[in-house]
């Protein structure tokens, strides 16, 4: 009987080992995955590269992970705001590397991961400190830079709903990177709200299958 629910987020995250590639979903604090975070950090994995929308807020999330040097370089679209300043210091102090990359590109890049898509073309960032170094090319007279998938050994993404096959239902804004990301972690860990019996769930409702989803905590 297929049933991929975990009794802790503890004891899923339990094998995370130093030096992963970690998708966070989440935008903003819409659909972070606080309980998993939280765990990891209290597990003590480090050197992480982390992808994320942004680097969390004070020192919530993974904003946390950052203030206690856990991740050593972060993938992200908007690292300086009002209340990042733990990424900002860290940043600062030489102690965390940063790629910037427009969030739609970000998007595309681990969608193209989680579809097998190696890399892809986009006119997005052409011209600017964004293409240094990348190959180039124009298409009907339009230049666009080459940019390469991005995979993660482990997503950590947060759901309303999933049964224990792993099928996953989102809640509105909650949605956002959620989705593409569970698709490019080799092992997707979900956090959610409820898990129900294998057919409660509206078919035509499921936003993630369960063949895209390794474990499943219940919130605490």
């Amino acid at each position: 009987m297929i049933n991929k629910v975990f009794n802790s987020a503890e004891e899923a995250i339990a094998d995370v080992w130093d030096g992963s590639t970690i998708l966070f979903g989440g935008f903003g604090g819409a659909g972070l995955p606080y309980e998993i975070i939280y765990a990891l950090y209290r597990q003590g994995a480090k050197e992480i590269t982390a992808v994320s929308n942004n680097p969390g807020y004070h020192e919530e999330g993974i904003a946390k992970l950052i203030a206690h040097d856990r991740i050593s370089k972060l993938l992200c679209s908007f690292p300086v705001q009002k209340d990042s300043y733990v990424f900002r210091e860290k940043f600062n102090q030489g102690k965390v590397d940063l790629e910037l990359i427009p969030q739609g590109t970000l998007a595309e890049r681990i969608r193209a991961g989680g579809a097998g898509i190696e890399a892809f073309y986009t006119p997005t960032g052409v011209g600017t400190e964004i293409a240094e170094g990348k190959d180039e090319q124009e298409f009907d007279g339009i230049p666009c830079i080459l940019e390469k998938a991005i995979k993660g050994d482990f997503a950590f993404i947060k759901a309303k709903k999933a049964d224990r096959w792993g099928n996953l239902v989102y809640n509105k804004s909650g949605r956002n990177f959620n989705p593409v990301m569970a698709m490019a972690g080799k092992i997707t860990i979900a956090e959610v709200d409820e898990i129900v019996e294998v057919g409660e769930l509206d078919p035509e409702s499921i936003v993630t299958p369960g063949v895209f989803v390794q474990r499943v905590v219940k919130r605490s």
